[in-house]
């Protein structure tokens, strides 16, 4: 009780991992919303400064202010179209960029900060000037006679474009909760229907029951195709000896006994073999036979023995081999399959399992240990499941698992158990 407590359930973990990732796509979700926001009001401010800019620009009093003697009479002016369009300045200036109007009294006639176009044409741009970083747009004032008689620069802070974003926080903010509290109710729903499933087992205890399930699926079959292969031997056998043909009746049963022996000595030759897989080797030698693939297994004598439980251990060999039996016998000939268990550094085991077909296809390469994912049509037995929980085995027990093609080896490194 401890142990699962420790753990946790795995329906438990559903939540936990829904939860983190739907908060998670809520932030993500926020932050662009807010960075939508920012550009729609930046947006805004640079048509705001634009048509202000260009309505004074075509303004005649601005136009002939500038021409005459008395530009000065453009303040009251520039102040009453602040308040109005509520732009943070209106600097109207002299052609060669002294300003007559500024929202600061004490800056009239210092000259403009910013950037004056070499032809008379309107411009936006993001410049620091006395009030700070700011939006502006300036346009080219025309006198009746077509000369450019000075110039009008409209614009909105940084600071005040920033502030129009905080009405638009409560909206964000709405859409932001309503994904968060569905996601959670998601997750709720995903906890509930793993609870029926699995109860309140550890996430750990359900991957032991695949893997027993697998296990005891991948060792039956091999023993049922021994069986199998040995009661067609020893009927055919016995109708020989009926038949008085004892000679070739001792042939087949000497071929069979030659053929598990071969097996049998190189497993009783390591000094750290394990049975269990010995065993499932033995059975699926007999599977490949009845399928009509040729079967190599090498095993080295100084092959360690892996951490990997018994039931692990069968589950990790048991399918990886099926998988090559049934892309051997799907493929052209000759059709092989080849096992190989050697040593790998210091302590560390290698395992691996070459088959003659078609191979993974590039495009897939990374997809075949995902959980679901299969290039086979869906069975009784279910797809998908394989690979990704030799996955699971293999990363649990802090080995690896890869493979190459051309032809198609599965890779398995695992560490070995003490000597």
């Amino acid at each position: 009780m401890g142990e699962r407590t420790r753990q946790g359930s795995a329906a438990s973990r559903v939540f936990v991992v829904v939860a983190i990732a739907v908060t998670a796509l809520v932030l993500l979700l926020a932050a662009l919303l807010v960075l939508d926001a920012q550009r729609a009001s930046r947006a805004e401010a640079e048509e705001v400064t634009r048509a202000v800019a260009a309505s004074l620009a075509v303004t005649p009093v601005v136009a002939e202010a500038l021409a005459g003697d008395a530009p000065s009479e453009l303040q009251p002016l520039a102040e009453s179209v602040m308040d109005d369009a509520a732009v943070d300045f209106v600097t109207i200036m002299t052609p060669d960029g002294i300003r007559v109007t500024h929202r600061d009294p004490a800056e009239i006639g210092r000259p403009y900060l910013g950037t004056i176009p070499d032809e008379p044409l309107a411009a936006t741009e993001e410049f620091t000037g006395t009030l700070g970083p700011s939006v502006r747009t300036i346009a080219p004032v025309v006198g009746p006679g077509g000369d450019l008689v000075g110039w009008v620069s409209v614009g909105l802070t940084v600071g005040s474009i920033a502030s129009d974003i905080v009405p638009r926080l409560p909206g964000v903010l709405a859409i932001a909760g309503a994904v968060l509290a569905a996601g959670f109710v998601g997750a709720y729903l995903a906890q509930r229907t793993t609870r029926r499933v699995a109860g309140d087992l550890p996430a750990g205890t359900i991957r032991d029951a695949v893997s027993s399930y697998e296990s005891v699926r991948t060792l039956g079959e091999a023993l049922r195709a021994q069986t199998h292969e040995h009661g067609n031997r020893m009927h055919t056998a016995v109708s020989l000896l009926e038949l008085g043909r004892t000679q070739e009746a001792i042939g087949i049963l000497t071929e069979t006994s030659r053929q598990s022996q071969a097996l049998v000595d190189q497993v009783a030759a390591r000094r750290e073999g394990d049975p269990t897989v010995g065993a499932l080797l033995l059975g699926k030698a007999a599977q490949a036979r009845e399928r009509g693939v040729e079967w190599t297994a090498d095993i080295a004598e100084d092959a360690p023995r892996s951490t990997l439980s018994p039931v692990d251990a069968v589950s990790v060999v048991g399918n990886l081999i099926d998988n090559a039996l049934d892309a051997a016998a799907a493929g052209p000939a000759p059709r092989w399959v080849r096992v190989v268990f050697a040593a790998a550094g210091e302590r560390m085991l290698r395992i691996d399992v070459s088959d003659s077909g078609a191979g993974v296809p590039p495009e897939l390469a990374e997809r075949v240990f995902e959980h679901g994912f299969s290039t086979k049509p869906a069975g009784t037995a279910g797809r998908g499941v394989g690979l990704a929980l030799v996955r699971s085995i293999v990363e649990g027990a802090d080995g690896s698992v890869d493979h190459s093609g051309e032809p198609t080896v599965f890779t398995v490194i695992l560490p070995g158990g003490p000597a």
